[in-house]
């Protein structure tokens, strides 16, 4: 089991590697491993969340690594909104085929701008852990 420490380690040092400008903090009500905020500029993680979610995914890869994987795609939010100017108002005030596109979108460049940054060994977990999740959450 990872614990707080052992995570902010990870995000820290991941951070760090790619000189991204990003805060984070514990969050103990989150309801996902980790986000994204954009408007604050940080990423928010639950402990427990990352904990359920690595043994839901099931993949021989170290729990450092999984988390590693989790936070590429995070870092990936960001890297969309610094990358894309989205309407967010579509999110609140949009019909609910323009939210579903364009959270498509922001989820799909997410997972394809965060792959950026994955070193080269840890490639393919990445996209597992890509088709897992989206498995995942076609099953909810």
């Amino acid at each position: 089991m990872l614990y707080t420490w052992n995570i902010e380690k990870i995000i820290t040092d991941t951070l760090d590697k790619h000189n991204l400008n990003i805060l984070y903090e514990f969050n103990n009500n989150l309801t996902v491993p980790m986000s994204y905020n954009v408007s604050t500029n940080t990423i928010k993680f639950n402990y427990l969340q990352v904990n359920g979610y690595i043994s839901k995914i099931r993949m021989r890869e170290t729990d450092e690594n999984f988390v590693k994987l989790i936070l590429y795609h995070v870092i990936g939010y960001y890297l969309d909104f610094k990358k894309n100017k989205h309407d967010l108002r579509t999110l609140k005030y949009g019909d609910d085929e323009e939210i579903e596109k364009l959270k498509a979108e922001i989820e799909t460049n997410a997972w394809d701008y965060g792959r950026t940054l994955v070193p080269e060994h840890l490639l393919q977990a990445y996209d597992k852990v890509r088709e897992l999740d989206n498995a995942l959450i076609k099953s909810n």
